[in-house]
């Protein structure tokens, strides 16, 4: 089984990531279709983001709930994109994470990959002692899942595949700037709210330090 290979790209621009992106699940689909069989070869971003809303294909654009004078206010940028699932948020202090992999050769399908994303985020935020779930009909993890006056989300996750190979992600909220999720309808749901380690914890935490668990729980986990 192949380990992830990592690379931390740090802070970069949405846009310029998602082009990066494409063009490295490009590189990997063509190695898949050159060999004509599944390939270990993969690559795994961790960055953050600058303030940046995206919609899911699926996505109700009635969600955000603020107009581009007001983006431009706070120097935060929109994008219709490629990933199922609906509206979130990107910026400093979240934890982003794109896996490109041929699901194929991990022998996983869609559902089966989003779960043991989900169970890799639950085993990272446990290293801080926070208690993740999962929410029945949403993906991502969930504290409190099943209290509807209590559940919220930490991390949000949306993919994409094309020919069994991946791209997009998860999105960890370590250190971010909750308020940014009151312009938005989180995921679409009106009626839960967000949450992050920070929050939960009462103290930042160490982006360098997280980095070496989500490594370490990825390639445990898969």
């Amino acid at each position: 089984m192949a380990s992830f290979q990592f690379e931390d790209l740090g802070t970069k621009d949405y846009k310029e990531c998602w082009d990066y992106q494409e063009s490295l699940m490009k590189g990997v689909i063509d190695e898949k279709l050159s060999q004509k069989k599944p390939t270990s070869k993969n690559h795994f971003l961790l960055v953050e983001h600058h303030h940046v809303y995206t919609l899911g294909r699926s996505g109700d654009t009635n969600n955000l709930l603020v107009d581009k004078d007001f983006l431009n206010k706070i120097k935060a940028t929109y994008y219709k994109i490629d990933r199922g699932g609906d509206i979130t948020y990107h910026g400093p202090g979240q934890l982003v994470g794109y896996p490109i992999i041929d699901l194929e050769y991990f022998h996983l399908g869609i559902k089966q990959y989003i779960g043991k994303m989900e169970n890799a985020i639950i085993e990272i935020i446990g290293q801080y002692g926070i208690k993740g779930g999962l929410k029945k009909g949403a993906t991502g993890v969930w504290l409190d899942a099943e209290d509807p006056s209590k559940a919220r989300k930490i991390c949000a996750i949306g993919v994409r595949a094309s020919r069994y190979v991946t791209m997009h992600g998860f999105a960890l909220n370590v250190n971010t700037d909750l308020k940014y999720f009151g312009y938005i309808n989180p995921c679409g749901f009106t009626d839960y709210g967000v949450t992050s380690i920070e929050k939960e914890t009462g103290k930042k935490t160490d982006m360098e330090e997280i980095k070496e668990f989500t490594k370490e729980a990825f390639n445990k986990i898969f």
